[in-house]
């Protein structure tokens, strides 16, 4: 037992986590409102910080659904390499954390662990969604379609620096144009 909890601490410190990439002295804000019936269904990722579980991924999208529970099903789906890669998916859930807005919400892939899931822009038609989380760690810019305009993107860029955010940080996702 002795030996066991020194090579626990060992293991858990060994597993790091992505780079702050946000002045986190700057609150960050949600949207006002998320209407989930409008938010539900499927999202193409258009750009993330990179992260350790999304590690050679492209091709990526995001589909949510309400469960009989009343959580939200998440199915993540990467495609390993190109976006014509061999296909990997996670199954998980997420749980509103504040019913008046239904912009914060929290992720689990597995077991007891909930991760901050916060939408932080989103655009009137439901088209684009910016999500991120307090700790600057994990940011995704989501869409509707595989790919934007330059025009939303330059928006998007610009917002997220508004709040704070080193957009030179960001990974752009590559899409299959033909889905």
């Amino acid at each position: 037992m002795r030996l066991a909890l020194p090579l626990l601490a060992f293991l858990l410190a060994s597993c790091g986590q992505p780079p702050v990439n946000r002045d986190t002295a700057m609150p960050l804000e949600t949207v006002d409102y998320v209407d989930l019936d409008r938010y539900l269904g499927l999202w193409y990722e258009i750009a993330r910080f990179p992260n350790g579980f999304e590690e050679n991924c492209e091709g990526v999208t995001a589909e949510y659904g309400r469960r009989d529970d009343g959580l939200i099903s998440v199915t993540n789906t990467c495609r390993k390499g190109s976006p014509d890669g061999e296909v990997d998916v996670a199954e998980g859930r997420a749980r509103i954390v504040d019913e008046e807005t239904n912009a914060k919400l929290e992720v689990s892939f597995f077991g007891p662990f909930w991760g901050d899931y916060w939408v932080i822009g989103l655009a009137e038609d439901y088209s684009l969604a910016l999500v991120g989380e307090p700790s600057g760690r994990y940011l995704w810019i989501l869409s509707r379609t595989p790919t934007i305009t330059d025009e939303t993107r330059d928006a998007a860029i610009n917002d997220l620096r508004r709040m704070g955010y080193y957009t030179d940080e960001l990974y752009w996702t590559e899409q299959a144009t033909s889905r």
